[in-house]
């Protein structure tokens, strides 16, 4: 029998790229730099967004210790390096701090404060990110309004980031002790594939994909519970199911 969303008792949520807008924090915290390093123009924003993941994934997997935010700054800094004319030298020390902060101004998506505050009715809030607890307190105070989260796992407390399976055994304990939530009861909700989804399907669990654009990172053979295109249309399909 197929699942119903209003099945599950606890949401886990990705942040970045789910809720946030990360896509344009990434892009204009680049862009700052441009004139300042004569960058060579991509072809379009996709390119750049490309360039930015790929530093930032080999970042971390060199150093999953490192602190979100000097990850940030230290891909910002690579990316800006390959479009910059030859001998334009690296980020100051103030450039690097102020790519370091840029996390704290990145927005929200124009649905996503509504809904957190409709889903929060009927689930426990968990956010799963790979972020720092400094960069996070930011967001926080952003998007919690007419809501709270119940619990906020950052890379930084668990020691290594997504798509780490050990994230998400993390957070299923969590879940257990704290709110009495069995794995069963969990829903993953997402919009990369490749950090929330793939160890989702690894581990057995239920998600729901958060389909805000087209995926940067190309995965085959993923598979999910549930699809949205927003995290509004989610909230709108849980409210219609419960109102039957």
């Amino acid at each position: 029998m197929a699942r119903k969303l209003s099945d599950f008792k606890a949401l886990s949520f990705d942040c970045y790229g789910t809720l946030i807008d990360w896509e344009t924090g990434i892009y204009e915290a680049i862009q700052q730099f441009s004139d300042r390093f004569n960058m060579g123009t991509p072809a379009n924003r996709s390119e750049l967004i490309e360039a930015y993941l790929e530093e930032e994934h080999a970042i971390e997997a060199a150093d999953p210790t490192m602190v979100y935010s000097q990850i940030v700054a230290t891909a910002i800094e690579r990316v800006v390096g390959r479009y910059a004319c030859p001998g334009a030298g690296k980020l100051s020390v103030e450039e690097f701090k102020r790519a370091s902060e840029s996390i704290r101004s990145w927005q929200p998506f124009p649905d996503t404060i509504d809904a957190l505050a409709r889903l929060s009715k009927h689930y426990k809030l968990i956010i799963l990110s790979n972020v720092d607890k400094t960069s996070f307190g930011y967001t926080r105070a952003t998007l919690e309004h007419g809501f709270a989260f119940d619990k906020i796992l950052t890379a930084e407390e668990i020691g290594s980031y997504k798509p780490d399976e050990r994230n998400f055994l993390y957070m299923l304990k969590t879940a257990k002790d704290e709110f009495g939530v069995d794995k069963e009861q969990v829903l993953v909700t997402a919009q990369s594939l490749m950090h929330d989804h793939v160890p989702a399907n690894s581990l057995g669990l239920a998600s729901s994909y958060i389909a805000r654009r087209e995926a940067h990172c190309h995965v085959d053979n993923v598979t999910y519970t549930f699809k949205f295109s927003t995290l509004g249309e989610m909230a709108d399909a849980l409210e219609k199911e419960l109102a039957t």
